[in-house]
């Protein structure tokens, strides 16, 4: 078999999905060079987690409990004054690229002070959601489960690299500031940037890959949403509105008077948190009921409809003609948007991401790239978290090693899949990198990727793809943290089991 020119393989990030990619690329036993760039001081990396906390010993007191939803990374005790909010804006304008220093590279200068969105959502104490045995990657198993406390997973990342020795292949504290492909080939250019904390400088420098996989996650630029009178209201009561994931805990909101806006996981989440600490009730601004809610609201907890408009006297409007006033908080729980500042579009021909349908542009299987043979992303999808990952991390590796078990589709089959999904998912009004466990979609996608991997060379030369056993797929679909309203379900200590025949999506959590 006639092996792959890459030689040479640059990861983005090293949270699960760099880790994932890592492990792959070097149980290849091929690759000259493989680095991954993380910008935190630590891997630890993004995933999507639904937990339930325990709150200090103040708000114990008040009797509170929350069910929490965040990004679990590095945990940032504190957030932060946290970012600036524009509404309606999406990350090109909010998380725009960082100027490259102007003259030949690598060269120091001033520490930039441009906010690049790298703090981290974590709620104070918060245990996983996810069971362990779908929740962690196939080989190592969480130290405890079935439902860790966040640090767990954490410390677990980082010990991933040791496991699979990719540990010396980590660059942390660098940014990607700017990522080219190499005109008249499929080669990489990466402009990189490293704070100097002794010197208080930021140093600049490139380096050349053939290969780049995008494992850089998708949940650190918050997005609020475009309301009449929401720009002048912010100017005009600083520090008022805010976005979760400046949340905390309950402590800076006692005894005010809040409004949360949003019902997803989130909103779902800050809002129980609330409860006890603020003054009323809390306020909870809803499109539609959620499948965490019963008939009727919680003890303490108001609903009301989407908002109309904030007006000029500090005074929300909301669409059923009803008026709040004397308003200390807003928190928005509106989710977060894809960004990738460092893809330069001149250079690579266009943008990234597409945030009117919002997807990657041009993928293929949610992982692969037709225009770009020698890029690939991980952890894009809604679907299941650390284990997906490694089908993702192996399939790319082989591909790149040039030893796949099949070839990738044509370009002109890769548009049609590209153009079905597209249609199906617009029909079902859901977005295209969710993918659904209960119709067999998830199975569908990681057996495609699994039969395009293959098996590793006789003489152990890269990872099996892993399997979904029995156990796995009834964790999955029974095993839950909490209970939903209207489920039949069963205590079990800190979890529960609940009959999932009457579920659409076992993965609504993620």
């Amino acid at each position: 078999m006639k092996r792959s020119p890459v030689k040479s393989v640059a990861i983005i990030g090293a949270g699960a999905s760099g880790a994932a990619a890592a492990a792959a690329l070097a149980a290849e036993d091929y690759f000259d060079r493989i680095r991954v760039f993380e910008r935190r001081e630590t891997p630890g990396g993004t995933w999507w987690v639904l937990a339930r906390s325990q709150l200090p010993p103040p708000l114990r007191d008040l009797g509170t409990h929350t069910y929490s939803v965040s990004n679990v990374r590095i945990y940032d005790p504190d957030p932060g004054p946290g970012p600036k909010l524009t509404p309606g804006a999406d990350p090109p304008e909010t998380d725009p690229p960082l100027k490259i220093p102007d003259g030949p590279l690598p060269r120091t200068t001033a520490p930039s002070t441009q906010e690049r969105f790298d703090r981290t959502p974590i709620y104070d104490t918060l245990t996983t959601n996810v069971p362990d045995i779908a929740m962690c990657f196939s080989d190592c198993r969480f130290p405890y489960g079935p439902f860790p406390p966040h640090w767990v997973p954490r410390h677990y990342i980082e010990s991933y690299f040791s496991l699979h020795r990719a540990d010396g292949l980590l660059a942390l504290s660098t940014t990607l500031e700017d990522l080219s492909r190499i005109p008249g080939s499929q080669r990489w250019k990466l402009t990189l940037r490293r704070r100097d904390s002794v010197r208080h400088v930021d140093m600049w420098w490139e380096e050349e890959f053939d290969a780049v996989i995008l494992a850089n996650g998708h949940y650190s630029v918050p997005f609020v949403p475009k309301v009449d009178g929401l720009e002048e209201y912010i100017r005009l009561f600083p520090g008022r509105v805010s976005h979760s994931k400046a949340f905390r805990n309950a402590l800076p909101y006692h005894n005010k008077k809040v409004v949360v806006v949003g019902n997803s996981a989130s909103g779902h989440d800050v809002a129980a948190a609330l409860v006890g600490a603020v003054k009323g009730p809390v306020y909870q601004s809803r499109r539609s009921r959620n499948r965490f809610e019963g008939d009727k609201p919680p003890p303490e907890v108001e609903w009301k409809p989407i908002i109309k408009a904030f007006l000029r006297s500090g005074d929300i409007l909301f669409a059923d003609g009803s008026v709040l006033s004397d308003v200390d908080s807003v928190i928005y729980c509106t989710g977060y948007k894809a960004s990738f500042p460092f893809w330069n579009e001149r250079a690579n021909g266009g943008s990234i991401w597409d945030y009117t349908q919002n997807r990657l542009v041009g993928s293929y299987w949610h992982t692969f790239f037709r225009d770009f043979p020698t890029l690939g992303a991980i952890g894009v999808p809604r679907v299941l978290t650390f284990r997906s990952f490694e089908y993702q991390a192996i399939a790319l590796a082989r591909l790149f090693a040039g030893r796949n078990a099949l070839p990738l589709p044509s370009r002109q089959e890769q548009i049609r899949w590209e153009q079905e999904r597209w249609k199906l998912v617009s029909s079902e009004h859901r977005k295209f990198h969710d993918i659904i466990w209960d119709n067999g979609e998830t199975m569908d996608w990681l057996r495609g990727l699994y039969d395009f991997a293959g098996l590793p060379t006789l003489k152990g030369h890269g990872r099996f793809p892993p399997v979904l056993s029995d156990e796995t797929r009834w964790a999955i679909e029974h095993l839950r943290k909490y209970e939903e309203p209207g489920k039949d379900d069963v205590e079990e200590g800190d979890w529960t089991v609940v009959d999932s025949r009457t579920g659409r999506d076992s993965l609504f959590f993620i």
